[in-house]
């Protein structure tokens, strides 16, 4: 069986029609992103309001009051006409810089939005070469005087999930479940973290799908206390008794991704149950997901849900985690915008942001049971009016290989 991946205008349109909104909401005139040789760099923001690449220098202006607003090279320019989503198309020949500076001057815009940001790196697609290239496009106007970061506008953009993308991200989880299954039959004592991340890969491929993240560390299987943890790919390690096996993995299904961890015990000769230690390491994680999740309302901080998560798992006697609680899930894997998590300095002051309705994100303390191994939960949550709710089925029982 094939999944196929189909560019989906319907969903473009949607997100334009949001976008409107949210110039309104942030009183913000114009919002413009300033492209040329996307299949070089790609500006994370152009899937959500063109979903081509261009050659040429171009623009994509989206106004307050709704105006569309697309400027590209002539043979560019059909894609965007297929779309049907822009109210005008314009194009150009020799100099980009004519119907730029006109469509401006006609505009007349008290501020306009550029994508650049500091703390969101999906807001962040305009280069220093391509800003300087616009300030020498407008110069003698006032319009650089009025540039400000679009960096709001696209968290936002990114963050509020439409139902379509929810529907998307849903469907890619119910995949991951699938895939997991399979390899949860593959453990065996002997197998090699490699051969299990193979049988993952096959049916990824049999799919005709993407990892969510890079292959070669999609999916992570970390077996046993001395398997390294983190963004690195399965080793040569051996499955033996007493391992915990441990798996981070998601598929980028339709354009959108599912991120999930989970956690697996192969019993020791004349073993039953899991060793008290490794039981209490996965209850504790079980309790910092599902004290979080309670916490995740709209309006609260991300770092108000991290402080919960990470005080369940210190209270219980282990190490802080020394990463982010979660974070947003949709088109990436890291989907930008704010972070569960503390207010070190990576992180900027996207711990600082609220959560929304609408919002999807990952929920992953984790924690080390010396001699055993790590024991890493992930589950992923909508945002709702009333609280978050959980888009799979949690995994709240540790499953036992033997």
């Amino acid at each position: 069986m094939t999944i196929q991946t189909i560019p989906n205008y319907t969903l473009i349109r949607e997100k334009l029609d949001q976008a409107a909104g949210i110039l309104e909401e942030k009183q913000i005139d114009c919002w413009l992103t300033f492209v040329r040789e996307t299949s070089a760099v790609l500006d994370p923001v152009l899937p959500f309001i063109y979903g081509h690449d261009v050659t040429w220098q171009s623009a994509f202006l989206l106004t307050r009051s709704g105006r569309r607003i697309a400027i590209l090279g002539r043979f560019d320019a059909e894609n965007v006409r297929r779309l049907g989503a822009y109210d005008a198309v314009l194009t150009y020949d020799a100099a980009f810089s004519e119907p730029l500076r006109q469509v401006l001057a006609e505009l007349d815009p008290q501020q306009i939005a550029l994508n650049y940001s500091t703390d969101n790196s999906h807001a962040d697609g305009l280069t220093h070469g391509l800003f300087l290239l616009l300030h020498e496009h407008l110069a003698g106007t006032p319009y650089p005087g009025r540039f400000v970061s679009a960096g709001p506008i696209i968290t936002a953009l990114r963050s509020r999930k439409t139902p379509a993308e929810i529907e998307r991200i849903q469907t890619a989880i119910a995949t991951t479940f699938d895939i997991y299954d399979r390899a949860f039959e593959a453990i065996a004592v002997g197998k090699q973290e490699r051969e299990i991340g193979q049988v993952m890969h096959d049916q990824v491929d049999a799919l005709g799908l993407e990892t969510s993240w890079e292959r070669a560390a999609c999916p992570a299987v970390n077996s046993g206390p001395d398997t390294p943890i983190g963004h690195a790919g399965p080793t040569e390690i051996r499955i033996e008794p007493g391992h915990i096996v441990h798996f981070d993995f998601g598929v980028k299904q339709n354009e959108y991704c599912s991120d999930i961890q989970r956690v697996t015990y192969v019993l020791r000769a004349g073993e039953t149950q899991a060793p008290a230690p490794v039981q209490r390491g996965f209850d504790a994680v079980v309790t910092a997901i599902q004290a979080a999740v309670a916490a995740m309302k709209p309006g609260v901080t991300g770092k108000e849900v991290d402080a919960v998560a990470r005080k369940v798992i210190t209270d219980a006697g282990y190490a802080e985690y020394k990463y982010a609680t979660g974070h947003h899930l949709g088109r990436a894997c890291h989907d930008g915008g704010g972070v569960l998590g503390p207010l070190w300095e990576r992180y900027g002051d996207t711990p600082n942001y609220p959560l929304e309705a609408g919002h999807v994100y990952t929920v992953e303390p984790g924690l080390f049971v010396e001699g055993y191994g790590y024991v890493g939960l992930e589950e992923d949550v909508l945002i709702t009016e009333e609280g978050a709710i959980f888009l799979g089925e949690p995994q709240t029982e540790l499953i036992l290989i033997g």
